[in-house]
């Protein structure tokens, strides 16, 4: 198939190049953050693709220095006072169950930034490529949100308690520390990347052999440095299997006095500053990830940004986002302290919602079922 010409004003790319689609996140002046408009364009690309019998592999990537640092927190911020933003909610949520469990093989290549959101198309991709250049976080608690989009399935998945550090920090990983840890499954440096995605583009065959020894040629050892985080993972695990955050901090502050441990008093620092509501809530959302499949993930993490968004025991989210997008850092939490934050407040916002209003994740025989326009959320 000859490649389709495309409209550079498009928030998202979508090529048909032989037996290959490739999708471009298109808004590198935004670090591509995902917008309504991006969700919709991916989930009708991944929709049509996957249904086409010439598609055998799907590729994604970034356009600029970043693949995606995540969720307009503009749009939502802009949108407080209504339920406009709640649609793209719903899409995002729909669209992550779809990207895990896509029929084709899929590749993401990132070169720079990839948060929140945008991590939900790389690490679950099939194969996922880092260059030296690439920094992954979830920094959700910053701003006063939770580790969404199937975070709180995969971040429990890693190894020990790596997962409740990431999710509880927003720590940055980078270049081979994000293939070490399990979230992405190759290292490429970045002057390799344009040529092994010429290679990725020329195939005619999505078998998983074929797609991995192309990206192999190219990939070389991901070990971390030695001053990497990954080698403090006995540490972590120490601290970060407190039952509480409260539980945590206080084993961080034991462990303070040991050899090599310089990285706590800043981990401690960082958890003091962000919104005790969200750690919170994060805390119990990964926790409860360790024991529910993916879709039980995403329904509850749809519930959390729903009551997160409208501000049901805390308004955080809002105050978080005025915070970064005018740029003064000093937000000021409501309720301000870990102990204000009570069970009963977290147990109000992962409450279940009746039937019609939960999210619909679709069955096998219904891969594509369940679409906002189809539920009680379109009527309001």
């Amino acid at each position: 198939m000859a490649q389709q010409p495309l409209n550079q004003e498009e928030v998202v790319l979508g090529e048909e190049i032989g037996n290959v689609r490739l999708i471009t996140l298109n808004k590198p002046h935004q670090l591509n953050v995902i917008s309504s408009e991006v969700v919709a364009l991916l989930a009708k690309y991944l929709e049509k693709w996957e249904k086409d019998d010439a598609a055998k592999l799907v590729i994604f990537k970034g356009n600029g220095r970043a693949f995606s640092a995540g969720g307009d927190l503009k749009m939502f911020y802009e949108h407080r006072s209504d339920d406009t933003c709640l649609e793209v909610v719903y899409r995002m949520y729909w669209l992550c169950n779809h990207i895990h469990t896509y029929k084709k093989t899929t590749v993401a290549l990132v070169h720079g930034i990839v948060m929140g959101g945008g991590g939900a198309l790389v690490v679950p991709s099939n194969f996922s490529v880092v260059t030296e250049n690439a920094v992954f976080a979830m920094p959700e608690v910053a701003v006063g949100l939770h580790t969404d989009c199937s975070f709180s399935y995969i971040l429990p998945r890693l190894p020990g308690y790596l997962g409740e550090y990431l999710g509880l920090t927003g720590a940055r990983l980078k270049g081979k520390e994000i293939v070490a840890a399990g979230l992405a499954t190759h290292f490429v440096p970045s002057d390799k990347l344009s040529e092994l995605e010429k290679r990725l583009l020329s195939l005619s065959s999505g078998e998983d052999s074929t797609v991995r020894a192309t990206i192999e040629e190219f990939s070389l050892d991901a070990k971390p440095d030695e001053q990497s985080i990954l080698n403090k993972l006995s540490a972590i695990d120490r601290c970060f299997c407190g039952e509480s955050v409260e539980d945590i901090i206080k084993l961080l502050e034991e462990e303070t006095g040991r050899e090599g441990n310089e990285w706590i008093a800043s981990t401690i620092k960082t958890l003091k500053r962000s919104s005790p509501t969200s750690l919170k809530i994060t805390l119990r959302s990964i926790r409860e990830g360790r024991k529910q499949n993916l879709a039980e993930c995403l329904k509850k993490e749809f519930r959390l940004t729903m009551n997160i968004l409208r501000s049901v025991t805390s308004g955080d989210c809002y105050e978080g986002m005025r915070a970064y997008i005018e740029k003064d850092n000093s937000p000021k939490w409501n309720p301000p302290s870990l102990e204000e934050v009570s069970s009963e407040m977290i147990d109000q916002v992962l409450k279940p919602f009746s039937t019609e209003l939960e999210l619909q994740v679709p069955s096998e025989e219904a891969r594509w079922d369940g679409k906002y326009e189809d539920t009680v959320y379109n009527k309001h």
